[in-house]
């Protein structure tokens, strides 16, 4: 692994928060700087792994500060007279203000300690799900939710800096791909979780993870670094030609208008990730409610089924990632193109041939997660290496506004047809989605599979 020049001062930053934000600034470059070869490879494994497994653990505690509303909806709505639509209209505004607070986030992880912004971001969503398990008024629960959505989108971006700082490119597929099993294993535990918990209080789906986010939140303080260089190693290799770039906030603004905004593969992944986001969350939020009510499958059977989707998922997800890796030289995209054609044909199938029988309704459910999560896990990782890691959590931040924007369908948009047309009316749309998000990714074919040493700035 080569060696290089610590980072200086003004790389990370020094100086340029206010007081009251300094808690944000990015960590200084150790002392001393490791040079022995052997020592630096050995050190660079351990932390490789320790950044995978806290930023894992961390992102999917996110989910369970997020994702404990869908299975609480069916319980809420009795309970409080709420409207598949007002149930629609919270996942709606929660989504908005999470894809916008991902972006604007995005550009600020890019300048930040990923550390403290990853674990004031799960605590604050803590806080906020305990105010809302304690709440019944459904404006004060609107409310909440949306600030909830801000908050969680201090999750994502620092996950995108760290592992853009701590992988080289030609892993960045398959590592991340790994980090994506995040998404599946948060969503899933808690659905099974509240699963169980909804039948004591639908309060205990918010009380319960809460108390578990908040402890994950000291976990990760204790165990995740910033950049390498912050603990005495060099920048990854690969990469090393943006250390060598000035890091002022001008010159970071142009490389972002450059290498970001006028990227037009990051316009066509982002725009893409819109429509498989109306896939993903469609399913996942009302997937519990469409078991119970046209499946007639008892609430905890229907949730444990739907866990099954983001486990289906989780596999779909590696092995995107490895075939990237292996067979498409890194090029996301091509590999998107046929996990979103298979995506469609297993949601005709789910809507078409399942029935009430319990074990097509769970294996065509874990068919869509295999392939709805291959696409949803290779966008954030083609716009990381797009951008490369001096604007990874801007571009990631990107793609999450437009996927986030998906709520619009996935939550009131999909609530307000399922009331006034059926199910029925819902897939057709589904599968209308599936097929424009198809024709994108096409578009997107002949993007090349990393941008560095294209830098313009």
């Amino acid at each position: 692994m080569e060696t290089v020049a610590p980072t200086t001062p003004s790389q990370v930053g020094t100086g340029r928060f206010p007081f009251w934000l300094r808690i944000f600034e990015p960590a200084p470059p150790a002392p001393v700087l490791l040079t022995d070869s052997a020592t630096i490879q050995q050190s660079y494994r351990t932390w490789q792994w320790k950044v995978l497994f806290s930023s894992i653990v961390g992102y999917a505690t996110f989910y369970f500060v997020r994702k404990n509303l869908s299975t609480a909806m069916p319980i809420m709505e009795q309970d409080l007279g709420i409207s598949k639509t007002g149930l629609g209209m919270f996942l709606t505004l929660h989504g908005v203000l999470y894809g916008v607070s991902k972006f604007g986030n995005g550009f600020f992880a890019d300048r930040c300690n990923a550390r403290a912004f990853m674990v004031i971001g799960l605590a604050a969503s803590a806080v906020i799900n305990v105010f809302f398990g304690l709440s019944s008024a459904v404006i004060t629960l609107g409310v909440l939710w949306m600030i909830n959505g801000w908050v969680q989108g201090m999750g994502f971006p620092p996950c995108a800096r760290l592992l853009t700082h701590w992988f080289p490119p030609k892993q960045l597929a398959t590592k991340m791909s790994i980090w994506n099993t995040s998404h599946s294993i948060g969503a899933g535990a808690i659905v099974v979780l509240c699963g169980y918990l909804v039948k004591i209080n639908w309060r205990m789906c918010f009380l319960v993870p809460a108390a578990i986010a908040l402890l994950i939140a000291v976990f990760l303080w204790l165990t995740l670094p910033d950049t390498p260089p912050s603990v005495g190693l060099p920048e990854v290799e690969g990469t090393q030609a943006n250390t060598t770039l000035h890091d002022r906030d001008e010159n970071h603004i142009a490389f972002l208008v450059e290498n970001v905004f006028r990227n037009k593969y990051i316009w066509i992944v982002s725009v893409s990730n819109l429509f498989v986001y109306i896939l993903r969350y469609t399913v996942f939020d009302w997937g519990t409610s469409f078991l119970k009510q046209a499946r007639h499958v008892d609430i905890t059977h229907a949730s444990w089924m739907v866990a099954g989707f983001e486990v289906a998922g989780l596999v779909g997800a590696l092995l995107a990632g490895w075939m990237t890796d292996r067979f498409f030289g890194g090029r996301a995209m091509r590999a998107c193109v046929f996990y979103m054609i298979l995506a469609g044909v297993s949601i005709l199938l789910f809507w078409k041939m399942a029935g009430e029988s319990a074990f097509l309704n769970a294996t065509l459910l874990c068919s869509m997660g295999f392939f709805i999560y291959g696409p949803q896990c290779l966008i954030g990782i083609a716009a990381a290496n797009l951008a490369t890691k001096r604007a990874a959590a801007t571009a990631v931040g990107l793609t999450g506004f437009f996927g986030y924007l998906s709520t619009l369908f996935s939550g009131v948009g999909f609530g307000a047809l399922v009331s006034h047309q059926g199910w029925d009316a819902g897939f057709v749309g589904l599968l209308g989605i599936a097929g424009i998000g198809t024709v994108l990714f096409l578009f997107a074919w002949p993007a090349k599979a990393h941008g560095y040493g294209e830098e313009t700035t």
